[in-house]
């Protein structure tokens, strides 16, 4: 067996901050040649950001009582040696609690009072007013204390069934899901709405994201959690008793909130929690191993995942061992295979798709950079055919050639209008673009749907409803395709007049591809109708569940548009960062043309002075191009095998 989840966990967050620190490296020597124009800066600075800010999320939901709570102590927390989060008996997370670090924020517990369940402002709106959120220092070297802090998140409260219908904890058509009266009428709330603990953790400072989840009632009355939080997890633990196998409400969770997609298929794991009362002295070995198989299998079948997916464990006892350091007990809890799915599977897996866009950056990077030194070795050739065909010529013909010289400059001033106009055009276009995928543009498609929420009564058209709007937002994307590929026609046509005018080797990027944003629309759409499921449709009746849905649809798509904006925005850039790239270079060639003529008029050793200068100047760009395709070769290497990064420094030459 490989290492841990934790274990690798903690070398790919050492690889990520090594190969951040190799990016700023490279930044730094680009900008001191010369070699920075506005696209490789603008790319350095993504994949930089890219790589210090990457998150693996970590979604543990199961219904009450299955042990989420103690599960996450065992596999994160067990180094503080007692648990961590609440997880005795009768003291259990209650509200969705997100486990990570800020290193800008306080180390403390945030937590969001129930009574903004009353209000319709999203998850994503509250994060942004931190005045409402009730704050709890954590001391990080005191386990006890953060163990008595974290005790909120199982805080609970009484309040009126009005108060509990307007929260979403009551529904008059469904009785039985309806929490208790006592005697005075009241029922049991949580007293939080979410819980953000920040902490730093070894794991959570490498960007490891802990989404612990409460039971089906209070993950289905906050749909911005099932159709936002959860799906954007990178792994999702579902958690069941070994005991009672897949229940009525296991299955229901499952069903509405969880069943993946042909894509997130791989990042579902089943657990079978508390193997451990299994383990009576009057069965054998083998009569357990054979029950526990029986429910292994039993369990993929009625969740349609595969039977590596169901790993059978003992959360509490894979603790005690953790604290106790007892091998054999870790061992028979079935912990280390848990990690190990993590690791080589959802850990795995994350990891490629980072290092594959980490390679493709790199790659675009040293295209653009190439980019740049040609231009260079292109006005250096040029200056070095206009200098040797002086050789031998009297002093008329070298003041001939700075009339012509100083009359191209002048012509190439007057030409800047052309390349204005061309700007001009592309900006005019690209504005169209992102104006379709702004936020007004954005709310008009929306609005029908939203509407539709909204309406009361039983809304038996929202179905149709959202397959329209998705049908309307994917033909937003494909005209937003149509759009950029006449931009990048209406470039290429403008370049091949530039170059062929002014010698320039202007060459238009390809057009990104937007089939990766189309999937995520569907996926997202596919989570929607989902939800959309018989357990929720009595809920729609309520405005204001209806309301919160829409928003968190809005949210997630507006995502989804700001994440294509982005990427065209970066095209452009990698298009229009030439133009200037090579207005710069041509001005500059033209006053070191003027200054080589007149060196040459005043004094006879002139010419052989600037023609040793320029074949100078070309091997330092020999020099300087042999040293960027070494950096990049060695960048991409260490994308492809991140054990290399601590063993390179490859910027050790300048």
């Amino acid at each position: 067996m490989g290492p841990s989840f934790n274990e690798q966990f903690e070398q790919h967050g050492a690889w990520r901050r090594a190969f951040a620190r190799q990016l700023q490296q490279l930044g730094e020597w680009l900008a001191a040649n010369e070699l920075m124009d506005a696209a490789v800066q603008e790319r350095l600075q993504r994949l930089e950001g890219q790589l210090r800010t990457d998150r693996i999320v970590v979604a543990f939901v199961a219904e009450f009582s299955r042990g989420k709570s103690e599960l996450i102590n065992a596999l994160f927390f067990a180094d503080y040696g007692r648990r961590i989060m609440p997880a005795s008996a009768g003291r259990t997370t209650m509200c969705p609690t997100e486990l990570g670090y800020d290193p800008d924020v306080p180390h403390g517990l945030r937590l969001l009072p129930i009574e903004t369940r009353m209000q319709m402002q999203s998850l994503a709106e509250w994060r942004l007013k931190p005045e409402r959120w009730v704050e709890a220092p954590l001391q990080v070297g005191d386990a006890d204390q953060i163990a008595r802090a974290l005790e909120k998140v199982a805080q609970v409260r009484k309040v009126s069934v009005d108060d509990a219908r307007a929260m979403g904890f009551w529904h008059d058509d469904m009785p039985e899901e309806n929490p208790a009266q006592d005697a005075a009428g009241l029922v049991e709330v949580p007293m939080w709405r979410h819980a953000i603990i920040n902490l730093p953790h070894p794991l959570l400072k490498q960007g490891l994201v802990i989404l612990d989840t409460p039971g089906l009632n209070a993950v289905g009355a906050e749909p911005e959690l099932t159709v936002n939080l959860i799906p954007q997890a990178h792994a999702v633990v579902f958690m069941l008793a070994a005991d009672a196998g897949v229940t009525r409400s296991d299955l229901a969770i499952w069903r509405e909130h969880l069943a993946a997609t042909s894509q997130t298929a791989d990042a579902r794991l089943v657990v079978l929690n508390k193997i451990d009362v299994l383990w009576d002295s009057l069965n054998s070995m083998q009569q357990i191993q054979e029950q526990l198989q029986r429910q292994r299998q039993t369990s993929a079948e009625m969740l349609g995942v595969r039977l590596d997916q169901v790993i059978p464990v003992s959360a509490q006892k894979g603790l005690v061992a953790k604290i106790q350091c007892d091998d054999v007990m870790l061992e028979a809890s079935g912990l280390p295979a848990l990690e190990d799915a993590l690791a080589h599977g959802i850990m795995g897996q994350r990891q490629g798709i980072l290092r594959a866009a980490i390679a493709g950056g790199i790659a675009s990077l040293r295209t653009e950079t190439t980019r740049v030194l040609n231009i260079r070795r292109r006005d250096l050739d040029e200056q070095m055919l206009e200098l040797r065909s002086l050789r031998g010529k009297n002093a008329s013909v070298i003041h001939a050639m700075r009339n012509r010289i100083e009359q191209e400059q002048h012509e190439f001033d007057r030409s800047s209008s052309r390349i204005h106009a061309v700007r001009a055009v592309h900006h005019k276009l690209l504005r169209d673009v992102f104006q379709r995928l702004g936020s007004k543009a954005l709310k008009e498609q929306l609005a029908p749907l939203m509407t539709g929420l909204q309406q009361k009564g039983i809304k038996l058209g929202v179905r149709k409803q959202y397959e329209d709007t998705f049908l309307q937002l994917r033909g937003t994307l494909d005209a937003v395709q149509a759009a950029a590929t006449e931009i990048q026609a209406m470039l290429e046509g403008s370049f091949r007049q530039l170059n062929a005018e002014f010698g320039f080797s202007l060459q238009v990027p390809p057009v990104p591809s937007l089939d990766g944003f189309v999937r995520e629309l569907a996926d997202i759409e596919h989570g929607h109708l989902q939800y959309l499921g018989v357990g929720n449709a009595l809920k729609l009746l309520q405005m204001e569940f209806a309301e919160r849905l829409g928003r968190a649809l809005s949210i997630r798509v507006r995502a989804v548009f700001e994440s294509v904006a982005n990427d065209l925005e970066l095209w452009s850039k990698s298009a229009t960062a030439q133009l200037d790239a090579q207005l710069r270079e041509r001005k500059r060639s033209f006053a070191r043309r003027i200054e080589a003529v007149d060196r040459i008029q005043q004094a006879a050793t002139g010419l052989e002075e600037r023609i040793a200068e320029i074949e100078e100047g070309e091997a330092d760009l020999r020099r300087l191009d042999a040293h960027l395709q070494q950096q990049a070769d060695q960048l991409l290497a260490l994308a492809a095998d991140p054990a290399e990064v601590e063993h390179h420094d490859i910027f050790s030459v300048a």
